[in-house]
């Protein structure tokens, strides 16, 4: 038998279990509680021997979380009233969207955000401009 197939033939019964897909919220958390350990071993060391383990188990988690914790879709709007809540910021302390009477308007959903200001806000705070995408119209159909 090849080496690298003994080797994992030895300790597949201790990663079976993390590299499968859970279907339980308990399964869910162990394979949570196990990315946080492998990680906290790991930490930004991309040459880690476990590196590519918690980059599976992300996906594993990444791929239950959509199948079952889909994220509710809302305005950039109600993103950046998040943003700002999280960070502390008043409406008169965002120059990336405009006025406050501007970013009132965009609080309110009277007003979307621009590209430009999606833009900014985004590396203002670290965030993909996905996160202030607004979420697709219901189409009505015609019958």
């Amino acid at each position: 038998m090849h080496a690298l197939v003994e080797q994992a033939t030895e300790h597949w019964v201790y990663l079976a279990p993390l590299l499968s897909d859970p279907h339980t919220e308990a399964e869910y958390d162990a394979r949570v509680e196990a990315l946080d350990e492998i990680l906290d071993l790991v930490g930004d060391d991309e040459t880690h021997p476990l590196a590519s383990l918690a980059n599976r188990l992300g996906d594993i988690i990444e791929s239950y979380d959509e199948a079952h914790r889909p994220m509710p879709e809302v305005s950039g709007g109600e993103v950046l009233r998040y943003l700002m809540q999280e960070h502390g910021i008043a409406q008169s302390e965002l120059p990336e969207v405009g006025a406050q009477s501007v970013v009132s308007e965009v609080l309110s959903g009277r007003r979307k955000l621009n590209w430009r200001q999606i833009c900014e806000l985004s590396e203002r705070f670290g965030i993909a401009t996905d996160s202030f995408k607004e979420p697709r119209e219901k189409l009505r159909v015609l019958t």
